[in-house]
C-alpha cells in the first residue's frame, strides 16, 4: 500500500531532501521536517512559498499529482498588492498570457484574511499600498505560476500558501508539521 504524507512546508525550505548551496552551505530542506525513508515530493513548492507538500513512496501517484494532464486542483491563499477589481479577477478566471503561453482558466475570489501562522520573515507591509487575500485554484503547475499570474494582472504576490491538492488539505496540520494522509 502506498504511503502519502502531508507536510505544511515553512517559508524558506526547499522542496527536496538535500541541498548544497553554491557557496557550499546547506539550505533548509524537507529532511529537517520529515524523517521517513523512501518518500518523495509529488510536485514542488517554491522556497519562498508555504503550505501543503504531498510526499509519497508511489512513483505512479507522484507523477499523477505533478502532471497537469490529470488536472488535479491546487488551491492557494494568495496575499496580493492592491485590491484586484472584477476585471482582474475575470482575467485570472479566463486564463492569463504568460511568456510560456496561456494558462488554463482558474477559479478565484477575494476572501477575508485566512487564519494562518505568522511568517518568518514577516511579509513586507506598506501603509500607502493596500493588500488583499485571494483564494485561487489552478489545475496545472508551471514554475512560479501563481506569482506570474497575479503579476500579469497587476497584483504582485506578497505571500503564497498552498492550502490543498485535490482532496488533501492543511486542515489540522500545524506549520512545519506533517501527518499521514
Amino acid at each position: 500500500m502506498s504511503r502519502v504524507i502531508l507536510l505544511n512546508k515553512p517559508f524558506g525550505v526547499l522542496s527536496q531532501f538535500t541541498d548544497k548551496g553554491t557557496d557550499g552551505s546547506e539550505r533548509p530542506t524537507l529532511s529537517r521536517y520529515v524523517d521517513v525513508p523512501d518518500v518523495y515530493p509529488a510536485g514542488r513548492l517554491d522556497r519562498d512559498s508555504e503550505g501543503l507538500i504531498v510526499l509519497t513512496d508511489d512513483g505512479r501517484l507522484q507523477a499523477e499529482i505533478a502532471d497537469p494532464k490529470f488536472k488535479r486542483p491546487k488551491t492557494y491563499f494568495v496575499l496580493v498588492e492592491r485590491i484586484p477589481d472584477d476585471a482582474a479577477l475575470q482575467n485570472l478566471r479566463d486564463g492569463v498570457a504568460l511568456k510560456d503561453g496561456m494558462t488554463r482558466s482558474a477559479e478565484v475570489r477575494r476572501i477575508d484574511p485566512p487564519t494562518l501562522w505568522e511568517r518568518d520573515p514577516p511579509v513586507r507591509y506598506r501603509k500607502s499600498v493596500p493588500d488583499c487575500w485571494l483564494e485561487l485554484t489552478i489545475r496545472e503547475g508551471r514554475n512560479r505560476q501563481v506569482r506570474r499570474m497575479t503579476a500579469a494582472v497587476g497584483h504582485p504576490t506578497l505571500r503564497l500558501v498552498r492550502w490543498s491538492v485535490g482532496d488533501w488539505s492543511l486542515d489540522g496540520i500545524a506549520h512545519g508539521e506533517w501527518r499521514d494522509a
